[in-house]
């Protein structure tokens, strides 16, 4: 091995140690790290259990612990702390008995002398020029021997994973916040499911008909599990839903995730386009809102968003099939897919409040940097209007702009169902409406549960994206 390999192996085994310790400081990575290694925390754990009574720390108590002796600091804290129980008795008025007064006093006198003969024996190691073995300096003393780092890499595998995931700020940033949607799903799937189950429907009446007999239901219930208790039902939707197998719905008897599959990626287009849309126009009119304000410009856009905020979709798509295609006729009235122009209606209409939500946000959040101080400076260094508004005013007001955003474009994905119903569009939503009647379970939570998925996504990247505009966000992760 040569001298940069070695540099390299020795920065490595710094790195890992260093993290080791770190993770241990953390209440819930301490507990996935022991998991993740069990067999060389067990071996890293009785070594240092065995080195930790030749530490000092043993003789530096016991040397702490006869200054205190010496000192009467024992006698004297006790008269402190009976004083000061005594003036918090009077001054709350709180009548108690003696032997409960004498129980709070070595209470608190125990803790206190157990802080200061910890503080005393952590001085005197100190003064000694050593310190307490930690269990993190057992794993350094460890890994700094090539054969020990030999011999744990494939028992230490997973170990070495989290560690690598942990001292890389990012990636352990998204590690949480995916961690984080797994239990939103969790979450979401057993509200749906448990409003399903609670719902007055009656999905086997609703389908067989009036005219089903009690054994047609009954034999309809046990078909699709719909005798079995909740708890059952809930588990097999849940992990339905995990493997992307959601079985075959009431109605149609259709594979589900197939289907989910095959209208999906209508109501994501359809979201995707409303929103690419809304920026193109919304930022522009935005910022030139902020740096006009009070003119005519302003004026007029911001009552035309405010407009655009109020239309409810149902009765904007209708106003839009009513002129555009009965009267004029220049655009379909229903969606095709082999036709282009059928989804410039539907494309308008869904993206027509996240426009106006944009626009007004920011003009705001813009409007709000440009009087910062940093602004002012930026133009008095002789930089031009438009390199100011660009470098420094519009991109320090992005994050609540990109908040918006992201919280919107969620709106869109679950509310798409009544614009998908006006355009005749067989989307998701659309289909999840006409589902929720029956109530057909796993259809709906199908739809649910992967439109939620989505919306978390879009979370995680909006959460991504503070790090991309502000250096203050990317500061905060490397610290954390």
């Amino acid at each position: 091995m040569n001298l940069a390999e070695s540099s390299r192996l020795s920065r490595l085994v710094h790195n890992l140690s260093f993290i080791y310790g770190k993770m241990l400081l953390h209440p819930s990575y301490r507990y996935v790290l022991f998991i993740l290694g069990l067999p060389i925390n067990l071996v890293v754990f009785l070594i240092w259990r065995s080195n930790r009574k030749n530490d000092g720390w043993v003789a530096a108590r016991q040397t702490a612990e006869q200054e205190l002796l010496a000192s009467s600091y024992r006698n004297k804290l006790k008269l402190e702390v009976e004083e000061q129980l005594r003036r918090k008795h009077r001054f709350f008025q709180q009548q108690v008995s003696e032997e409960e007064f004498r129980r709070q006093t070595e209470e608190w006198l125990e803790e206190t002398v157990q802080k200061e003969l910890k503080e005393r024996t952590s001085r005197i190691l100190q003064e000694q020029g050593s310190q307490r073995l930690t269990m993190a300096d057992t794993f350094h003393t460890l890994i700094d021997k090539p054969w020990f780092l030999a011999i744990s890499i494939i028992p230490g595998c997973l170990m070495y994973g989290i560690l690598f995931l942990y001292g890389n700020p990012y990636l352990k940033y998204i590690f949480e916040r995916i961690l984080m949607t797994v239990f939103v799903i969790l979450g979401v799937a057993t509200l749906v499911f448990t409003i399903l189950y609670l719902s007055p429907f009656n999905p086997a009446a609703n389908i067989l008909g009036e005219t089903a007999t009690q054994e047609q239901i009954a034999a309809f219930n046990q078909v699709y599990g719909l005798d079995q208790p909740y708890l059952t039902q809930l588990w097999n939707n849940i992990k339905g839903v995990a493997l992307f197998d959601l079985g075959k719905s009431f109605a149609g008897n259709e594979d589900v995730t197939a289907t989910i599959a095959r209208k999906f990626p209508i109501t994501l287009t359809l979201a995707v386009i409303s929103l690419l849309l809304a920026l193109v126009i919304a930022l522009p009119i935005g910022i030139i809102s902020a740096i006009k304000p009070n003119s005519w410009f302003d004026y007029t856009f911001m009552f035309i968003a405010l407009i655009g905020l109020s239309i409810p979709n149902f009765w904007q798509g209708l106003i839009f099939i009513l002129n555009f295609s009965i009267k004029l006729q220049w655009l379909p009235a229903t969606f095709n897919p082999q036709n282009w122009l059928s989804i410039i209606m539907p494309t308008i209409v869904l993206g027509t409040g996240l426009t106006a939500a944009v626009a007004r946000m920011t003009r705001s959040s813009t409007l709000e940097v440009i009087h910062e101080d940093y602004v002012m400076t930026a133009r008095a260094k002789g930089l031009s209007e438009r390199q100011v508004m660009l470098k420094h005013a519009v991109r320090n007001a992005l994050i609540p702009i990109v908040t918006v955003v992201g919280l919107q474009f969620g709106a869109m994905l679950g509310g798409a169902a009544v614009t998908e119903k006006v355009f005749n569009i067989s989307g998701l939503g659309s289909y999840i409406v006409d589902k929720q009647f029956i109530p057909d379970i796993p259809s709906i939570m199908g739809g649910v549960i992967y439109t939620a998925i989505t919306i978390s996504i879009i979370n995680v990247a909006v959460d991504l994206l503070y790090a991309f505009i502000d250096p203050r966000v990317r500061s905060k992760m490397k610290q954390y």
